[in-house]
């Protein structure tokens, strides 16, 4: 069974992302941002993050290279998942190391569908 990280500020995208996936039998944690998500994959590493954008402490652009950048987690697949659709924030985000890049709003095939490409 895969394990999937959900990284966003939003209570409510962190609970219609986790049932959604927990419903297809992947093992789902959250943090409601990016330094609560270095804790959780310290300390377990899932085998991808959905990770938002814009949110406090540290954005998801920062919490990426972070996890592409250290040895004991840099296979660790990464989702980014924002409101941010300039072309050039497609194109940072894949530049910190992310595997896909998602824009919100978004349908949820698109997210299950990415996400099963890369698992």
């Amino acid at each position: 069974m895969s394990s999937v990280l959900i990284v966003d500020d939003s209570p409510m995208l962190r609970d219609m992302l986790s049932s959604l996936l927990m419903d297809l039998g992947w093992s789902v944690s959250v943090a409601k941002d990016g330094s609560e998500a270095q804790a959780k994959i310290t300390a377990e590493l899932p085998d991808l993050v959905v990770l938002d954008v814009v949110m406090p402490k540290m954005n998801g652009y920062e919490l990426c290279r972070w996890i592409k950048s250290n040895e004991a987690t840099q296979d660790i697949l990464v989702v980014l998942c924002s409101s941010k659709s300039e072309e050039f924030d497609l194109y940072w985000g894949i530049k910190q190391g992310a595997d896909a890049y998602i824009i919100k709003p978004f349908q949820p095939d698109e997210l299950l569908n990415t996400i099963k490409s890369l698992l």
